[in-house]
């Protein structure tokens, strides 16, 4: 039986506001892992979101497959599929069906916006829980009114977590529960919790493959003679929207493309960049025509693919990468460079956002950097010394962008030329060496340190929920007041009137 397995009947009802849980976006993957690996220490009963959601007002038991997933018997898995991000109406629904004791949600909080209006009722009975992601400085502090509604925040990633510090406002406004003795601190507390909790990927999903297991995906991507025709594989896998910037790294290829070629044009054929995103994305652009007007030496060696492919699949994909560039102007965290790192495969990082986590910087002292209300970033690159798994490339321009919802937030934009030369440099890796700097990243990643694996995730998670749970203070709706004491305090002491 799985450690920290609670009977059904004693578990503590979990309602997970989130992405379908079934879908593939990083928030339902991440959702997903949460609730399996949690499963035989919570029910869970997940309001599953999405957009024209197909799925709109059936439910479905996951209970059975996640028994077999996870070795036990009773695991109590229900999915309500929404069209949308869900209503007070159908959370009240589902608080009084199941007996909910406590609300946990993720993503960006403006999608959940009626859930923080609801805060004052809900806070009577249930604690909320925000799996607390956000990607870039400055420090929100538009959001202090959501994270003021939490009873637990959880930040993905050190940067998330030191925002909610800072907007919170000090450590007099919440309880860290990463401090030593946090128990002594949590009596008749109810101010937010504030913890770390990175992203985690399943190490037994994504892992290092033997050549053979390859063989036949490098045939599709690259025809029979793979062995023989390619050598250096770059591989992106993240959406095609803005932020990602998938033109930036087609560019990037191609001056990595020339740089070779002077050299030595033979081996510059035998490079390949493997896109797997859609080739057109209203959020996006249009990669196609980018390829063939802008970078049109290089259409012959790049390769878009859309196909819908299982973890699997998609494991072989990064065992067949060189290196995988994740350069996204601003990332809540990067899933794309935690797989890479569980499959061994090296990395670039821009560095922002999340995205830092993986890269190791130390500080003077060896340490593993950490940030404060002073130093909420390493985007300018006050430490440079890294894990040998990862080559960063620090942001050229630093951009504040907004929107009448997110007022500020900066766009960390690396320079296409310094991708190049990233990618450039891994390339002149000898092979075995770049095999020996993925090894170590991920040591790394499945190191106590790091703790970039789901099981070490939902551990993290599963921990803190039931500890608030454990020590939940309800929240009073009104204020009480004794009218008559407050008067005669207001009156003016010469005349006696009341003000």
């Amino acid at each position: 039986m799985k450690e920290g397995y609670i009977k059904q009947a004693d578990r503590k009802n979990v309602l997970f506001l989130a992405d379908d849980c079934r879908v593939p976006s990083g928030i339902g993957t991440m959702t997903r892992e949460i609730i399996v690996g949690n499963a035989h220490r919570f029910n869970f009963f997940q309001l599953g979101a999405a957009i024209k959601h197909p799925d709109a007002g059936k439910i479905f038991d996951l209970s059975a497959d996640i028994n077999k997933q996870q070795g036990i018997d009773d695991a109590c898995v229900f999915i309500y599929p929404f069209d949308g991000y869900g209503n007070p109406e159908v959370v009240r629904g589902l608080i009084d069906k199941h007996k909910i004791d406590a609300i946990i949600h993720f993503t960006d909080p403006r999608y959940w916006n009626w859930l923080y209006r609801m805060s004052a009722e809900l806070r009577q009975s249930i604690p909320i829980f925000y799996y607390h992601i956000w990607d870039d400085l400055p420090a929100p502090h538009y959001n202090k009114p959501f994270y003021q509604s939490c009873d637990l925040l959880m930040g993905i990633s050190k940067q998330s977590n030191n925002i909610a510090k800072i907007v919170l406002g000090g450590k007099e406004n919440y309880i860290d529960l990463d401090m030593p003795n946090v128990a002594d601190h949590l009596y008749k507390s109810s101010l937010p919790k504030v913890c770390y909790a990175p992203h985690g990927i399943n190490e037994k999903m994504f892992k290092p493959l033997a050549l053979h297991e390859t063989t036949d995906m490098r045939a599709k991507l690259f025809g029979e003679n793979h062995n023989k025709d390619v050598n250096f594989v770059v591989f992106h896998n993240n959406r095609n929207i803005r932020r990602k910037m998938t033109s930036d790294l087609i560019l990037a290829f191609k001056l990595m493309y020339d740089k070779i070629k002077n050299e030595d044009p033979e081996q510059a054929e035998k490079i390949r960049l493997v896109l797997h995103t859609e080739a057109v994305d209203n959020n996006g652009t249009h990669l196609p025509d980018v390829i063939k007007n802008v970078c049109p030496e290089v259409e012959h060696l790049i390769i878009i693919t859309n196909v819908k492919v299982s973890p699997q699949e998609l494991n072989i994909f990064y065992n067949i990468a060189d290196v995988v560039p994740n350069i996204a102007s601003n990332e809540g965290w990067g899933l794309s460079s935690t797989e890479a790192m569980l499959t061994g495969t090296p990395i670039i990082n821009n560095v922002t956002g999340g995205l830092q986590d993986q890269c190791r910087f130390e500080d003077e002292k060896g340490n593993w950097i950490d940030f404060d209300e002073d130093f909420g970033s390493n985007h300018q690159g006050r430490y440079k010394k890294h894990g040998r798994w990862v080559k960063p490339v620090f942001p050229a321009s630093i951009n504040l962008q907004g929107s009448p919802m997110t007022p500020y937030i900066f766009d960390d934009r690396c320079d296409p030329r310094d991708v190049a030369e990233a990618l450039y440099q891994w390339w002149g890796t000898p092979a075995d060496v770049r095999a020996e700097c993925g090894a170590r990243g991920r040591a790394w990643a499945m190191s106590e340190e790091a703790g970039f694996t789901a099981e070490y995730m939902c551990k993290t998670i599963g921990d803190a929920m039931q500890l608030c749970i454990d020590n939940f203070i309800p929240q009073p709706r009104f204020t009480m007041y004794n009218v008559h004491a407050e008067i005669k305090k207001s009156k003016n002491k010469k005349t006696g009137i009341a003000l």
